[in-house]
């Protein structure tokens, strides 16, 4: 019998989430989600991990469907009740969202981990894939704009990403210890695939390549190391990927992000309506591929995750074929 796959995903928030949640309903416990933690950050005393709260509550069935993140059903009461009294409320925090943050900031403030936490309740919500925080030492993304240095969650939630963006930072990245999952995970020998969602590559991935080691793993990883180009028609789906890369004098194109990923990245998958964009991707790149990667209901992510899958398969059986020769 063929063992199953086993995956590790590289992830944002709500653009990533939505692959990883296509990836979980294939893998279940086979899936291992590495998450973003440069947008963390501690607002009215309580500890706030965005990403992580996204993967999470789409894995577990209770996000926002509206808005993709935060959780399904909440109400605003604390929120209007804090502007009532002149509060920061640039913001948002649910009613039932906010419980997460008060129960995480309780147990790091007694000397638990991120990661510990992050286990704790991702048991708690039924589950059954490994979610990790990419570090448990904190990695706070720094903005360089034009209207000077911006702390993530200035920069992207009270200034709306407005500024005009001319760098980014990861402060601490160069000493901040992976967590040791996200090592075990890219070093287990039963590992098929490792899979960067369709997330933004400066503001959601590079804080995890940052960390010492990760970069030199993924270019020596064993495995097919695949991504999901973020770019569609020069737009991008989700947030300010676009923006970004152009006030970074980028072309906002699926090559640019393989040039961004191009030293460790063995095939990086484009949307059906951009295969004009492939044999320029394909001169930098092993492996170029096309799939439906707009997601709009969890049957488009279940559909991108099992392609994605698929193409990873494929690439293994060549690799496997060719070193047995």
């Amino acid at each position: 019998m063929t063992p199953a796959p086993r995956v590790l995903a590289l992830c944002g928030g709500v653009g990533g989430a939505k692959l990883a949640l296509g990836l979980y309903r294939l893998l279940g416990e086979n899936l291992t989600v590495a998450v973003n933690t440069g947008d963390d950050f501690t607002h009215l005393g309580l500890r706030i991990c965005p990403d992580l709260d996204t993967v999470t509550y789409t894995l577990a069935g209770c996000v926002n469907p509206a808005t993709g993140w935060g959780r399904a059903d909440d109400t605003d009461h604390f929120m209007t009740a804090l502007a009532q009294l002149g509060g920061e409320d640039w913001f948002f925090l649910g009613d039932r969202d906010r419980e997460l943050h008060v129960e995480r900031t309780q147990r790091l403030a007694a000397g638990e981990s991120l990661s510990a936490v992050t286990t704790a309740v991702t048991g708690r919500l039924g589950i059954t894939a490994t979610i990790v925080p990419m570090s448990d030492t904190p990695v706070p993304t720094l903005v360089d704009t034009d209207a000077g240095a911006l702390a993530f969650q200035h920069y992207f939630v009270r200034e709306r990403c407005r500024p005009a963006v001319r760098g980014l930072r990861y402060q601490g990245a160069d000493t901040a210890p992976p967590e040791p999952r996200l090592l075990a995970a890219l070093a287990d020998p039963g590992l098929t695939a490792i899979v960067i969602c369709p997330s933004n590559p400066w503001l959601s991935v590079d804080p995890l390549l940052a960390l010492p080691g990760v970069r030199e793993l993924l270019r020596a990883a064993p495995v097919p190391v695949l991504a999901v180009s973020p770019i569609v028609g020069g737009r991008a789906i989700k947030g300010p990927t676009a923006k970004i890369m152009a006030e970074l004098g980028l072309a906002v194109s699926s090559r640019t992000i393989a040039a961004h990923y191009g030293d460790f990245l063995d095939c990086l998958i484009l949307d059906r309506g951009d295969a004009d964009e492939a044999d320029a991707v394909a001169a930098l790149l092993p492996r170029v591929a096309l799939a439906d990667t707009v997601m709009h209901d969890e049957a488009d992510k279940i559909a991108l995750a099992r392609e994605v899958l698929a193409i990873a398969g494929t690439m293994t059986a060549t690799i496997t074929a060719t070193t047995t020769r």
